[in-house]
C-alpha cells in the first residue's frame, strides 16, 4: 500500500489531525520492510489471517523503505509495526510480531466485537 492509497483507503493524514477512518470494514495494517527478519516470520499469518476473515477485515502491508513518510506520520521507529482499526474509534498498535493466536484474539475481541455492537 501506498501513501496515496493510505490517503484515500484509510486516513488521510496531511488533511486532518483527528483519526477518521475511512474504511467501511476494520482493518490491520502491517509496517513492514523486505530485510526484516520477525516481518517475514508473521507475513504467513498475515496471509492466512486474511484468507480466513476475507469480506470481514482488510489486511494492508506498508514498506516502510518506500513510504518512509507515512512511517514517520505514524512514529514508526521499530518493525514489524502492526496497526488495528476498528471502524469506529481510535486504532491500536502493536511493536514486534505476535502469534497467531493473539492475532486472532484481537480481531474477535477488538475489530470484528465493535462493529457488531454497532
Amino acid at each position: 500500500m501506498t501513501a496515496q492509497v493510505f490517503k484515500e483507503k484509510v486516513f488521510d493524514y496531511e488533511k486532518s489531525e483527528e483519526w477518521q477512518y475511512k474504511g467501511e470494514l476494520p482493518a490491520i495494517i502491517d509496517f513492514y520492510a523486505d530485510w526484516c527478519g520477525p516481518c517475514k516470520a508473521i507475513a504467513p499469518t498475515l496471509e492466512e489471517l486474511a484468507s480466513e476473515y476475507e469480506g470481514k477485515i482488510h489486511i494492508y502491508k506498508i514498506d516502510t523503505d518506500a513510504e518512509a513518510d507515512l512511517s514517520a506520520a505514524f512514529g514508526i521507529q521499530s518493525i514489524p509495526t502492526l496497526l488495528f482499526i476498528p471502524t469506529e474509534g481510535a486504532p491500536m498498535m502493536q511493536k514486534g510480531a505476535i502469534p497467531k493466536t493473539a492475532f486472532k484474539q484481537v480481531i474477535e475481541d477488538r475489530l470484528l466485537k465493535s462493529k457488531q455492537q454497532i
